[in-house]
């Protein structure tokens, strides 16, 4: 059966593929004039075949010519977009440039401006030391002018205490004589006016132990304040000489006895009541003339009243057996006044360290407030 079957399905689809065939054959039963058959075929094909041929090179210009178009958009797009970018690149660098150039120009300013302000704060700073140098050395010579001058008319004056009587007198004689009739003009005065002459050597004395004082404190000899040493000699003047004439007088009329015991009584009341009102008197004083505040004043006082009370029974105790014992009443003054170059000394010297040391005090608070101020500010 299944031969058979291939017997029967096989001329079935033959004679269907050639039927097919034979009506994809052109059907062209008359002939064309001056072509034949065959060629006529021919030539169909050939107009086919070039007709086909010519679509379809026209299809692949046109195609080409779309692609060409298409990627000359695309290139003028990207070039477009990179004339863009490069004008703003040129911006940015123009820019930058700008900048650099500005930045060169304020850093010049700066440093000029910087080397300017140095240059005129180095120049105020020549000037001020040269100031300064120029105000020691005019201080210098006043302060030695004062001290020449003082010290060539006391040395006059006490030389040339007999020059009345000099005519026929030798160098020796008049240094002989001298001291004697210094002393005795002194007496005069003393008889003359005591208070007067007490205060005058007082006065003296005090402004000799401040200069002492100083040239203690590291000055060098003519370089003292002068000021200061004018205000220590003013109080004692003013203060000292006539105080100290009437205290002893007082001193006498309290305790009217010669027995043994009136000279250690009288030290002890000189070195507790009279001590303590002097040191507060001078201390004051000192202050007031300085411009000081009434509460400085006697913080100062409050703070070296027992220092300094306990700083004279170093002394004075010694010195007073000799006031009290031997001295006579008008000349305890003057003994009092050269040991007094000694005192004062001391005296000047904690009155001014205390003051000294309260202005730099002072003038460190005013330094850092002054440049807190300055940093809260920036």
């Amino acid at each position: 059966m299944a031969f058979v079957n291939n017997n029967f399905t096989t001329p079935r689809f033959l004679s269907l593929s050639n039927t097919i065939k034979e009506s994809k054959q052109p059907k062209f039963n008359f002939p064309l004039k001056g072509i034949s058959s065959s060629s006529s075929s021919s030539s169909i094909l050939h107009f086919c075949n070039s007709s086909k041929l010519s679509n379809f090179t026209y299809l692949r210009e046109k195609r080409s010519n779309w692609v060409v178009g298409s990627v000359k958009e695309e290139l003028d797009a990207i070039e477009t977009k990179l004339n863009d970018s490069l004008e703003q690149l040129d911006g940015v660098v123009a820019e930058i440039k700008n900048e650099r150039e500005n930045s060169q120009v304020g850093d010049h300013q700066d440093f000029s401006a910087s080397s300017t302000s140095s240059s005129l704060s180095v120049n105020s700073d020549e000037k001020v030391v040269e100031n300064n140098q120029i105000t020691r050395a005019l201080d210098r010579t006043i302060n030695a002018g004062i001290v020449l001058a003082a010290g060539t008319f006391a040395i006059t004056r006490l030389l040339t205490i007999d020059h009345d009587y000099w005519q026929g007198w030798t160098l020796y004689e008049i240094l002989r004589y001298a001291p004697e009739h210094n002393w005795l003009a002194y007496e005069e005065a003393l008889k003359a006016n005591p208070v007067l002459a007490k205060m005058v050597i007082s006065g003296v004395v005090y402004s000799l132990g401040d200069w002492i004082a100083q040239c203690y404190e590291g000055k060098p000899l003519f370089e003292f304040d002068r000021v200061r040493a004018f205000r220590s000699g003013l109080v004692g003047f003013t203060l000292h000489g006539s105080l100290s004439h009437y205290y002893y007088q007082f001193c006498e009329a309290l305790i009217p006895f010669n027995d043994w015991w009136v000279v250690p009584a009288k030290v002890a009341f000189d070195q507790t009541i009279w001590a303590a009102i002097w040191n507060s008197i001078y201390f004051v004083a000192l202050g007031f003339l300085r411009l000081e505040s009434p509460a400085n004043i006697f913080g100062e006082l409050k703070a070296t009243f027992r220092p300094m009370l306990t700083a004279g029974w170093k002394l004075w105790p010694f010195a007073h057996l000799i006031t009290y014992g031997v001295i006579p009443l008008e000349q305890r003054l003057l003994w009092v006044d050269c040991v007094e170059l000694i005192w004062v000394t001391i005296l000047s010297t904690y009155s001014n360290e205390k003051s000294e040391a309260r202005s730099s005090e002072a003038s460190l608070e005013e330094n850092s407030e002054s440049s807190s101020t300055s940093s809260s500010e920036k």
